[in-house]
């Protein structure tokens, strides 16, 4: 295994009797069983017991804000940097200065102040029916507002996490007025009113129901190594392409799954040692590959089906953007009638 610094080469090569030994308490969203090789290991290199509580991500937030400074939790780790402006702005995380953290995350996918730090990454991408559609018609997330793809695209609600970030990005990239435009076109061009899941939107796709549709990678990737409903044939997978939008101007549009210490952590050096885990290199497989999602730490390979994706270039945009523009976005969604 490579590894990045001495501190982080400390960590993992000590014996579990010669570290400090403890609890840290983990409140986390994901809930795949990938994730228990990463706590056992993490365990075992440091003698430190892992607790978790695992819940949807909003759940999670309001109970760490019922509990206040009598909070158990140590870290939170959850999904979208909007999820995670969300529970900032409530003042659930805490700065953390790390080298290891800072020398191994990319800058844009983490906290300016350490607040988080992001552990993989998905890109959003648009599907279409090879059948019915050009991809050389669907090169950009603004494309999608073309009148030519009328009654042909499928979203999820306007509310969800995933389109508000989305749109986000469009309000930084674009400004108010051309996001707001762009909002117009894709709600005309839907194929039917939003419904669904990311995975709805791909089934929409096998249906014929759509022709185009955005989801992130790893609903697809799913589609390649589980019996996913209404995707097992391989007939469905097959009829449907993937294109990385923008890949010759700023990247496709990309967030995180991520983690950070709770503000009242009773256990903060124990909770500064299993982020900095999440950064090793071992880690960095296992996390990335419960959810087949791409790795951060350079160097480290993505699972078999998410390289089956294709490689692409990502939007390096700052992800506290996507909180800061969330409320802009929905606005916008709901001045144009998006549902």
């Amino acid at each position: 295994m490579r590894l990045a610094t001495a501190a982080l080469a400390a960590l993992m090569a000590l014996p579990a009797a010669a570290q400090a030994e403890g609890e840290v308490n983990i409140y986390s969203s994901r809930h795949y069983d990938t994730d228990e090789r990463l706590y056992s290991d993490f365990e075992e290199a440091t003698g430190i017991t892992v607790n978790r509580i695992e819940d949807k991500a909003n759940v999670l937030i309001e109970r760490i804000k019922a509990e206040g400074a009598n909070s158990p939790a140590d870290i939170l780790l959850t999904v979208d940097a909007g999820r995670l402006y969300v529970a900032d702005q409530a003042g659930i995380f805490q700065p953390v200065q790390s080298d290891v953290l800072e020398e191994r995350i990319p800058a844009n996918l983490r906290h300016p102040d350490g607040h988080w730090f992001g552990f993989s990454t998905r890109g959003r991408a648009i599907f279409y029916d090879k059948a019915k559609v050009d991809p050389a018609d669907i090169q950009s997330y603004k494309d999608l507002a073309d009148p030519k793809l009328k009654g042909l695209v499928c979203t999820r609600s306007s509310s969800n996490i995933y389109m508000l970030s989305l749109m986000a990005a469009m309000v930084e990239r674009l400004g108010e007025e051309d996001a707001k435009a762009w909002a117009e076109g894709l709600w005309a061009n839907r194929a039917r009113d939003p419904e669904g899941g990311d995975t709805d939107q791909l089934r929409g796709i096998a249906s014929g129901q759509c022709a185009v549709a955005v989801a992130n990678t790893y609903y697809f990737a799913r589609a390649f190594t589980k019996d996913v409903r209404g995707l097992a044939n391989p007939d469905d997978t097959d009829r449907i392409g993937i294109v990385f939008p923008d890949q010759d101007g700023a990247g496709t549009h990309v967030n995180v799954s991520a983690g950070g210490v709770v503000a009242n952590a009773p256990n903060r050096e124990n909770a500064i040692k299993f982020l900095e885990y999440l950064a090793t290199d071992a880690a960095q497989k296992y996390f990335a590959d419960g959810n087949n999602e791409y790795p951060v730490v350079e160097g480290v390979e993505a699972s078999s089906a998410v390289e089956a994706l294709g490689e692409f270039k990502a939007d390096d945009m700052p992800l506290i953007k996507l909180g800061e523009n969330q409320a802009k976005a929905q606005a916008i969604y709901n001045e144009v009638g998006y549902q």
